[in-house]
């Protein structure tokens, strides 16, 4: 079966390998670097199916190579992204305050009693007044590199609403393939709507690509989120792991860390990443792990082993 999707002025030929397993192509016009590059993907493919299919949970897995080679594993839409959102809540808030004339450097007053303190919110302790004002670079900043909860609520309430994020995330990526329904709020109320913000691993690769790739907001704001990325002090067991000590490997990544179910299973455990190595060569990678029956410090080996398997194919 073949499909056709377009993405950044590029057909793309999607080849349905096997029911888990889907390889993208991009077309070159060298035959021998062409086969060169499919085996390369087929070899990475291959490596990732390995590792994923012992895991005791559901992991979505998808790696794109410079902008144009694409590999991906169990590619459904159905992984909730916990944190992984507030990658796609700062594009969207971004492009809501720009179509508005507000300033990263506006400053908002902020009521102590309006956050919960009972949630993941470094903002929070490190703001200990009643009142204080942030901007909105600074309440990014928190999203972003921290995955500050409060710093999300507020984003949400201020500017750009949950349906609003969701609504212009549809103009950069399929509505198929995502969802963003609730905020860390009504997660915190019930835990079970983790799973309404949703999304495929390429959907999520594809977004960051586009972000580092292309121009999908205005320079500033879009300059300012990946230099956050850049600066992200979470889940660096993840993604990040197999890099720990070099200075010439450049990371920007978002996570996502969710809740145990009913049935004493991780929700979700996630890791998005742009990476550049010193050869030049840049990759996304994008791992997504659900219903784990494992604890996070398993969960994240698991997301590390998979960035060793596919930096070992490109370097």
């Amino acid at each position: 079966m073949q499909r056709f999707i377009r993405y950044m002025g590029i057909i793309l030929v999607v080849v349905s390998i096997l029911p888990a397993v889907v390889l993208f192509a991009a077309g070159d016009s060298q035959n021998g670097k062409l086969e060169r590059t499919e085996k390369t993907c087929a070899d990475m493919r291959d490596s990732i199916a390995a590792i994923v299919a012992e895991v005791p949970g559901e992991i979505g897995v998808a790696v794109i190579v410079n902008g144009k080679d694409t590999v991906t594993v169990n590619d459904a839409d159905i992984y909730p992204m916990m944190s992984v959102f507030k990658l796609h809540q700062a594009v969207a808030s971004c492009h809501w305050m720009h179509e508005r004339g507000i300033p990263l450097d506006t400053a908002i007053r902020i009521d102590r009693n309006d956050l919960d303190p009972d949630t993941w919110s470094p903002m929070l302790k490190e703001n200990t007044a009643p009142f204080f004002k942030l901007t909105v670079r600074d309440l990014l900043e928190y999203a972003l590199i921290q995955s500050d909860n409060n710093a999300s609520n507020l984003l949400f309430d201020r500017f750009a609403s949950v349906a609003e994020t969701d609504s212009f995330i549809t103009t950069l990526l399929p509505a198929e393939r995502f969802r963003i329904a609730v905020s860390e709020a009504d997660m915190k109320k019930d835990h079970q709507v983790a799973y309404a913000n949703h999304s495929s691993a390429l959907a999520t690769a594809v977004l960051m690509d586009r972000l580092f790739n292309d121009s999908i907001i205005d320079g500033e704001s879009q300059t300012f989120i990946c230099d956050a990325l850049r600066r992200c002090k979470t889940g660096v067991d993840r993604i990040s792991a197999p890099f720990a000590g070099t200075d010439d490997v450049v990371i920007a990544h978002k996570t996502g860390s969710g809740y145990v179910n009913s049935r004493g299973e991780l929700v979700a455990h996630n890791d998005a990443a742009h990476i550049t190595l010193p050869d030049g060569i840049s990759y996304i990678i994008v791992v997504f792990v659900k219903d784990f029956a494992g604890d996070e410090k398993k969960a994240s080996g698991i997301i590390s082993h998979i960035s060793r398997a596919v930096y070992d194919f490109l370097r």
